[in-house]
């Protein structure tokens, strides 16, 4: 079926209500499993590009084994590589599995990661195979390792373990080990929590192209002060600690270090350090050369030097200010980069805010800016091909629109921009080295999932899936399609927002509302994408409107919309979600006094916050898993938009326990013990604020959950079952 006529199917379905009798949700269990009947095709899973983006990679799974496959695009030929169903543990007769692979420059190996314990979000300890496809060989390389990744020329692998640095030599089976002054708390090669979770890296080392060196951190956290965590499980409570900076506290000390591979020196880069960080370091295209990104603890200042790792001599290129903060990488959408040094290239490009708006800027080495690549009232969100010949490069963009994201190619002078996604919506895109090809999965709010293997100039080659299977079950299922809605706030910000309005609707009927919110620096929860949340399916058949909004804070609408919040964190979203419950409210069919707010992490302090700093708006607050003081939380992510202890205004005026007393209405709290992130003393202490002030509130505690509070299938469905039924018990009739 073309893409055209399934979308015009998908207009007259949703369009035509009661048409034919609809199977509707026999349980919350059910709706929350339904999510993946609603959200179309999916792109293949664990999809590499190799051999000059004329091939890629992919996985299957075949009756529980784990399969490898590669496709050839222009032969459209494919041929199984590898299957977990051949092969048991090496001296063993478990069968192999694994968590990831990634190959080798030569494409003749595959490195298998697993056994994997996890020790942070990202990270964890794990067993390295190294596989044959020429002979089929599988052996263990290294055990227990925190992170390992094969040599640019092949030959080694390099890999961190206990805190040091080491590599094993393919040919000879050699384990050389680089660094010996690891510790508790003092790694090299390695980040603690704060690092990993605030800047987005696990592996705090890089080979230089040529395989001649290893760059590294040494992360020093033994004057980071301890936080404790226990489930309470056993007779005696075991206790983990985590060094863990809150806002004030002593950070994390870092300082980069690079070792010769062949002479086995290690040498220490000259980088004064002044309480700040250094969040990223790029080996560059030049010989022997190391870009290495140092901020301030505020992180309003950022400055790039390049070091001749050589002799050690370094180099200012470029020095960037902010009344704000200054990003390095951006979370929500994946990015990991903002600076970007092509391989055959010396030039560089970096996505910056400086003219209000993220976009893309060329530099020479010599920290020259050569030009701006992209501009206008749009933002860039980042960097996915660089084709250096041809000097074009690939990114994904919110021209079309901030609740969109689309593929476009442009010159490295900003000439001859084309816009390579065709249909409206929201695309994620994988592509090819040089752009040679893209993966395309799409969607928007009458389309589900559909995904496409495209030529770099934006000819659909393939389409690998389509949404068939979603189109069938939503015409024999009972479906609630999301609506897009913008509307002016009382000061003039126009926000943008969704809807999802229950079963049988009656326009001239008042439901009770659900704002569903997020809410933090950076992020975006209002897309032009199909709706597949279970629960909100659940909601809206059983009488409730769902509703959430792009507040302020958020990315996508350039620095103005998003930057407003610094140091004053709360005031202005809080604001957004009262003004969008107030013009919901406005409706025939919002009933104002049965409306509630939920949330989780930024969300679950952005649905107390609200609660409590405007009270009688909202009549029930489902918060999760909350910061409910800022000061409680890590230095890294909180000092970066509230600004320096000194701040005590903004501190305590963004803080959930300044409102206790100001509780109205039903409020409920939940969060576990082993949270590390966002540690359960947040919301103990706001339970002590709301016990002083004489205030009542429901609190579930899970004492062996993480940050996503439930910890296993019963505890998640008893958790949404408890979000469930206490809005029916407050907002029902």
């Amino acid at each position: 079926m073309k893409k055209s006529s399934i979308s015009l199917f998908i207009i007259i379905l949703i369009s035509t209500t009661l048409w034919a009798q609809k199977t509707t949700y026999n349980s919350l269990r059910e709706a929350l499993f339904s999510a993946g009947r609603l959200r179309g095709g999916s792109a293949p899973a664990n999809l590499t590009w190799i051999r000059n983006g004329n091939q890629y990679s992919f996985t299957k799974r075949n009756d529980g084994a784990q399969e490898i496959w590669t496709h050839d695009v222009k032969a459209d030929q494919e041929i199984r590589i590898f299957s977990t169903a051949d092969f048991t543990f090496p001296d063993d007769t478990i069968p192999f599995q694994y968590r990831s692979f990634s190959w080798t420059t030569n494409y003749e190996y595959l490195l298998f990661q697993t056994r994997f314990q996890p020790v942070w979000r990202y990270s964890g300890n794990a067993d390295y195979y190294l596989y044959s496809l020429q002979d089929k060989s599988l052996q263990r390389v290294v055990e227990s390792a925190f992170t390992a990744e094969i040599s640019p020329d092949g030959t080694m692998l390099g890999y961190g373990k206990d805190g040091n640095l080491f590599t094993f030599e393919f040919a000879t089976g050699k384990t050389t080990q680089l660094t010996n002054d690891a510790e508790s708390f003092f790694y090299n090669g390695r980040f603690g929590w704060a690092y990993e979770e605030e800047f987005g890296l696990v592996q705090a080392w890089a080979w230089s192209p040529d395989s001649r060196y290893i760059a590294f951190w040494q992360s020093d956290e033994r004057d980071v002060p301890i936080y404790q965590l226990t489930d309470f499980s056993g007779l005696h409570p075991e206790y983990m600690e985590i060094p863990y900076p809150k806002v004030g506290d002593s950070a994390p000390i870092v300082k980069i270090g690079v070792i010769d591979i062949r002479n086995r020196t290690k040498s220490w880069l000259d980088i004064e350090l002044n309480g700040g960080y250094i969040p990223r370091i790029y080996w560059t295209s030049k010989a022997q050369t190391l870009a290495v990104i140092w901020m301030n603890r505020s992180q309003n200042q950022m400055k790039l030097n390049f070091f001749n790792v050589a002799d050690g001599s370094r180099q200012l290129i470029m020095e960037e200010h902010s009344t704000t903060w200054i990003d390095v990488f951006d979370f929500f959408q994946g990015r990991l980069h903002h600076f970007y040094f092509p391989e055959d290239l010396e030039e560089f490009f970096w996505i910056s805010e400086r003219d209000g708006w993220s976009h893309i800027y060329r530099y020479d080495y010599t920290g020259q800016l050569i030009n701006q690549v992209t501009q206008g009232s749009w933002e860039v969100t980042g960097i996915d091909a660089i084709d250096a010949k041809k000097k074009r490069l690939f990114y994904i963009s919110s021209e079309n629109s901030p609740l969109e994201r689309h593929l476009y190619s442009i010159n490295f002078d900003g000439t001859k921009k084309k816009r390579l996604t065709a249909f409206e919506g929201h695309h994620s895109v994988n592509v090819a080295p040089g752009g040679t090809y893209f993966i395309d999965s799409y969607t928007n709010v009458l389309t589900p999932g559909q995904v496409d293997l495209v030529s770099g100039k934006g000819k659909i080659v393939q389409t690998l899936a389509d949404n068939q299977s979603t189109i069938e079950f939503i015409d024999t299922h009972y479906y609630a399609q999301k609506e897009l809605f913008s509307f002016t706030t009382s000061d003039g910000q126009v926000l943008d927002g969704f809807i999802i309005k229950p079963m049988d609707f009656d326009p001239e009927k008042p439901y009770p509302l659900l704002l569903d919110i997020y809410g933090g620096p950076s992020s975006q929860s209002v897309y032009n994408t199909f709706e597949t949340n279970g629960w909100h399916q659940y909601l809206a058949q059983h009488g409730y409107v769902i509703a959430g909004v792009n507040n302020r804070g958020n990315g996508g609408y350039g620095s103005a919309f998003e930057k407003v919040v610094y140091g004053n964190l709360g005031h202005w979203e809080a604001l957004d979600f009262v003004e969008t419950a107030k013009y919901l409210s406005s409706k025939p069919w919002v009933d104002g006094d049965r409306m509630a707010i939920r949330g989780h992490s930024y969300g679950g302090y952005m649905s107390g916050y609200t609660m409590l700093k405007h009270p009688g708006v909202f009549k029930v607050a489902l918060v999760a898993a909350p910061v409910t003081d800022h000061r409680l939380y890590d230095c890294i992510y909180t000092e970066r938009y509230m600004g320096l202890i000194d701040n005590k205004e903004g501190y305590t005026n963004s803080s959930v326990q300044t409102y206790a007393e100001n509780l109205e209405g039903h409020l409920f709290l939940a969060h576990s013990l082993m949270d590390e992130n966002v540690h359960p003393q947040n919301t103990f202490q706001l339970v002590r604020a709301l016990i002083d002030n004489g205030k009542d509130f429901d609190l579930k505690v899970y004492p062996p959950g993480a940050h996503g509070v439930a910890y296993n299938m019963p505890s998640y469905l008893l958790l949404m079952t408890q979000y469930t039924n206490y809005l029916d018990q407050y907002l029902k009739e």
